[in-house]
């Protein structure tokens, strides 16, 4: 199925707050102590990204930061609109970037998977080249019942740059540099990691919307995930038929996770918090732990200039955004 005109897409761009790096450190050293038993906060030369644990396909995620919000829930609920397919590396050309990394969380591309499934996108563009890092998991087999379903972990091959529906992308230059290094053990709060992250910054940046995108690693426990079977037959208008159609999985550690998270909506419709992740054979849309006690994060992150909201829904709603 071809894919939508990135240069015809209609992109809006609202600028977020930038403290000082050691100030959100400090305020992050602050607050997650009610959440974790253990925490570790501060301001490091980022690692090399491509090499293990961590699989990215660009050294950094520095330089340049910004975030996309590419379509959105309201493109698969309560009815899949099939024509919204995204072609990742046009996109980037559109939006002035040649050289680039593209990271986060989204839906996969469909039409290559043959249904509907779930993006853990990673690909960096270099002098026209992609390199084609992202993985997509699918319920398996297709159409096996909640319940008794398994899943499937597959990575998309260097030609298929397209995703479908939804996106929170990290796009940066992918250059190393000085980024949040959060470390947290033994949950004792009710927030996830990812949580507890953005609820701290609310809480002391209130109306000043602030923006973050990087990698974290659930290093030890296991995790609560979904993953989306094929477009529901039937349309969805609650969350509870959301969760009645989402299959969900528990997987165990070690997984890698990308996406986004942002302090407020900015009047466009943004989904708060969004991180995919995958492992040896699990793959899936990020929950929370389900093994508090033994629970071991390690996250790396930058802050964001800006978000650039494309092709925003013209009709939007509140499902689907956990």
């Amino acid at each position: 199925m071809a894919s939508l005109d990135s240069s015809k897409l209609p992109v809006e761009e609202k600028a977020f707050y930038q403290p000082p790096l050691q100030e959100v450190v400090d305020v992050l050293s602050a607050g997650l102590p009610s959440n974790f038993e253990s925490v570790k906060v501060e301001v490091v030369d980022s690692p090399d990204f491509t090499k293990a644990p961590f699989d990215l396909t660009s050294p950094g995620i520095s330089g340049n930061v910004k975030l996309i919000e590419l379509g959105g829930p309201p493109f698969m609920l309560p009815t899949v609109q099939r024509d919204k397919v995204y072609e990742l590396a046009g996109l980037a050309r559109a939006l002035g970037r040649e050289n680039a990394l593209v990271a986060g969380a989204g839906a996969g591309p469909w039409p290559w998977a043959g249904v509907n499934c779930e993006g853990i996108i990673n690909l960096s563009i270099r002098d026209g080249a992609v390199n084609q890092g992202t993985r997509v998991v699918t319920v398996d087999p297709p159409g096996a019942p909640k319940g008794s379903s398994g899943y499937k972990l597959q990575r998309l091959p260097q030609n298929e740059t397209r995703t479908a529906l939804l996106g929170n992308f990290l796009i940066s230059d992918g250059l190393p540099g000085k980024v949040i290094k959060v470390v947290a053990e033994k949950r004792i709060g009710e927030s996830n990691f990812i949580s507890a992250i953005r609820e701290t910054l609310l809480k002391h940046y209130g109306d000043k919307v602030v923006g973050l995108a990087g990698t974290f690693l659930l290093l030890s426990g296991r995790a609560k995930h979904h993953v989306m079977p094929d477009f529901p037959a039937e349309p969805i208008h609650t969350e509870a038929g959301v969760d009645r159609w989402l299959h969900y999985y528990d997987m165990p550690a070690p997984i890698f996770y990308v996406g986004t998270m942002v302090t407020g909506d900015m009047g466009l419709d943004l989904r708060l918090q969004h991180f995919h992740g995958y492992g040896a054979g699990v793959g899936g849309h990020y929950h929370y732990d389900t093994t508090p006690g033994a629970a071991r994060y390690e996250g790396y992150f930058t802050l964001a200039e800006s978000v650039l909201r494309v092709d925003r829904p013209p009709v939007t709603h509140g499902l689907g955004r956990d």
